[in-house]
């Protein structure tokens, strides 16, 4: 049984178990609530006590990766150029969707209260000015960011020592990386064993939200896994006018080319899987330069995933729906950003590991508790087919870009 089957029975028994001890006794329920939820805290807690290395380890591990590949050539940076520039794209248009397609759903105010009490202290947000939004960015202090575990000043502080790091000599930057590298592998491992016990963790969360909120809860786990598909299908959908306007594709060859690999991407949920398909689409049926490639969608597998921003902003409003929190523009703005560095540092990361350790920053970053995080990663897995058709469409997107920007350079 993998590590999904698990956490998803951990989650369909404590919430079983939680509705029916509501419907029979509510204050028996609440008592019960009242003794799982301390058991939940405590998984969480150990969650979130490996994200500021992890994250901070990541980032410079990924801004030297970044600047690596870029050195190796013009076609590898134009690639990267444009993971940045559709990455940015999806998150923001992600920043400004979810709040608007989360406001169409109608809220319990008991499932608030229920989380409230549950997974985090309540916290009200208020909409942050453009001012202390600039203000903030930096930090005065990068230990002090740390110790509170504000995400945002701490990546820029690690994408100025990432970038610090390329400047130096390379026997040293080497031996930085390396240190850094093993830091995220070490806090990997640590997560790790924190997932072993994740079924009963959830259990012991989804048993305390259900005994209060009742069938709440589940309902609203529906509405994001809802709203995280259908993001997931406009940013798919996006990439098509990319291709045809950036790219100077046809839309009739262009789709048919799309559909065997994402065939292969909707069957396997592996966009690793779907590479002979890409790579087959590219060179066979649009004609693309080898050379272009080759190098690119190896790049692009890699470094590039279209609906991981999108995933990170749409867990943090979600949260803020279930709150009733309003986030201003600067907050879902600095989300948005902070999102496509941390998707980008979060290369290679495993499994269930990356949830945590890419969600939970960027929810911090924007002012919301992150304590229902640990509900969501048991159902976020079910939107994967998705995510993976999304990425591999965006892979062949971005090439379509390099490959006509190269061959205009070559003209």
């Amino acid at each position: 049984m993998n590590a999904t089957t698990r956490v998803l029975i951990g989650l369909a028994a404590g919430a079983a178990l939680g509705l029916a001890l509501d419907a029979w006794h509510p204050a028996t329920a609440l008592r019960v609530a009242d003794v799982a939820q301390p058991f939940g805290r405590l998984w969480l807690n150990a969650l979130q006590m490996t994200v500021v290395p992890l994250v901070f380890a990541l980032v410079i591990v990924g801004v030297n990766t970044a600047t690596d590949a870029a050195a190796s050539g013009r076609v590898a940076r134009r690639s990267i150029v444009v993971f940045v520039v559709l990455l940015v794209a999806g998150a923001l248009f992600a920043a400004l969707a979810a709040p608007l397609l989360f406001a169409l759903f109608p809220r319990s105010p008991a499932l608030t209260e229920a989380l409230g009490r549950a997974v985090a202290t309540p916290v009200t947000a208020a909409p942050m000015g453009w001012a202390d939004w600039f203000n903030g960015i930096v930090p005065s202090n990068a230990i002090m960011a740390a110790a509170q575990s504000a995400m945002l000043p701490l990546v820029v502080f690690a994408l100025f020592f990432g970038f610090a790091l390329t400047r130096i000599e390379a026997k040293r930057r080497a031996l930085i990386v390396e240190f850094f590298q093993a830091v995220a592998d070490a806090m990997i491992v640590v997560v790790r064993w924190v997932l072993w016990v994740a079924p009963l963790g959830v259990f012991a969360l989804i048993l305390a939200v259900c005994a209060r909120a009742g069938l709440h809860m589940l309902g609203a786990l529906g509405i994001y896994v809802l709203v995280e598909c259908l993001l997931y299908l406009a940013v798919t959908a996006m990439m098509l006018p990319v291709a045809l306007v950036w790219g100077g594709e046809r839309t009739r060859r262009f789709i048919a080319a799309l559909v065997p690999a994402q065939i292969v991407a909707a069957s396997t949920q592996s966009s690793l899987a779907s590479m002979p398909a890409m790579l087959d689409s590219a060179g066979g049926r649009l004609g693309y330069p080898p050379h272009v490639t080759a190098l690119v969608l190896p790049m692009a597998v890699s470094l590039f995933r279209l609906t991981s921003p999108v995933q990170y902003v749409t867990s943090a409003c979600f949260i803020a729906w279930a709150f009733g929190m309003d986030l201003g523009v600067a907050q879902l703005v600095a989300g948005a950003l902070l999102a496509v560095v941390i998707s980008l540092g979060s290369v290679g990361l495993p499994g269930q590991v990356s949830f945590m350790a890419t969600n939970l920053p960027v929810a911090q970053a924007m002012g919301v508790p992150v304590g229902p995080l640990g509900l969501m990663l048991a159902v976020d897995t079910l939107p994967d087919a998705l995510a993976t058709l999304g990425n591999v469409t965006a892979d062949l997107t971005a090439t379509s870009v390099v490959a006509k920007q190269s061959m205009a350079d070559a003209s």
